[in-house]
């Protein structure tokens, strides 16, 4: 049996830094991407979508690439959620982190100057029963503030059948939220669990077509149920923050500058893997 995806920082320094676990608005009056109102609806709800970014032949070559890495990591023993920070070994999700169609999207959000730090494909196979539960992610990460945009882009469909995201709205603006240690739950993706999630209000399905993309709040709380269903559901998370943003655990090595500069030198511009 594979272990599950654990993303957990060293919890003795991640428990020491100190970290500003808030949202910040976006002020941007106008953007240059984005309409007004889809900025408005990020500050409001923590999320906004969706975003058409590749045509069906585009994502189809992206997918057949994924399908070769999935296989690779399979064969080496992995499961489908170990491929993580994946802009670091392979060119197609360095590619996909610097996409400039996706990238100025992101901007509208975070301002000029952004780093691209996270690459991850979450991939629930059909019937896999895995859930990933109620969270938020500024929870795992050793970063000084809560300005990183999450963006979801799907390889495959995804919908309520075969287990797509959701998201609760409006939850981005509580500040950090109290979760249970899941460590033990061989069924959940994550080692942290928000419960009692009906004092939230309702949720909304992050239904996507292969191509199109989602932008959350790392303060949003979110998750997704178990896929009993026939078909894949595939997406990958691509993680941006501001560059005035400090990260532990040597966190910034991940960098990769996908707009403006870093003038303190503080983030890695990481250069594209061959492969």
């Amino acid at each position: 049996m594979s272990t599950p995806f654990r993303p957990v920082p060293a919890q003795e320094e991640l428990a020491t830094m100190q970290r500003r676990l808030q949202f910040q608005p976006v002020r941007n009056p106008q953007p240059r991407t984005l309409t007004p109102d889809q900025v408005e609806a990020y500050n409001r709800d923590g999320f906004v979508k969706p975003f058409s970014i590749f045509p069906d032949g585009e994502i189809a070559a992206i997918r057949a690439q994924f399908d070769r890495i999935l296989e690779a990591t399979l064969a080496a023993g992995g499961d489908s959620y170990s491929i993580s920070t994946a802009h670091r070994r392979y060119g197609v999700a360095w590619d996909l982190l610097t996409e400039p169609r996706i990238v100025a999207c992101v901007r509208d959000l975070l301002g000029d100057h952004v780093v691209g730090w996270g690459s991850h494909f979450f991939c629930k196979m059909p019937g896999d029963g895995k859930v990933v539960s109620w969270h938020q992610d500024s929870s795992y990460w050793p970063l000084s503030e809560s300005k990183t945009v999450t963006v979801w882009l799907a390889l495959d469909d995804a919908d309520p059948e075969n287990a797509c995201m959701k998201f609760l709205p409006g939850t981005h603006v509580l500040g950090h939220i109290t979760y249970r240690l899941s460590e033990e739950d061989e069924a959940n993706v994550l080692n942290q669990t928000v419960e009692d999630i009906q004092q939230y209000g309702q949720p909304v399905y992050d239904a996507l077509r292969a191509g199109q993309m989602s932008m959350h709040s790392d303060l949003l709380l979110h998750g997704s149920e178990a896929n009993q269903s026939a078909r894949r559901r595939c997406g990958l998370t691509l993680r941006y923050c501001s560059m005035d943003v400090r990260a532990g655990l040597d966190w910034n090595q991940k960098g990769v500058w996908v707009s403006g500069s870093d003038p303190t030198g503080h983030w890695a511009n990481q250069p594209r893997p061959q492969e």
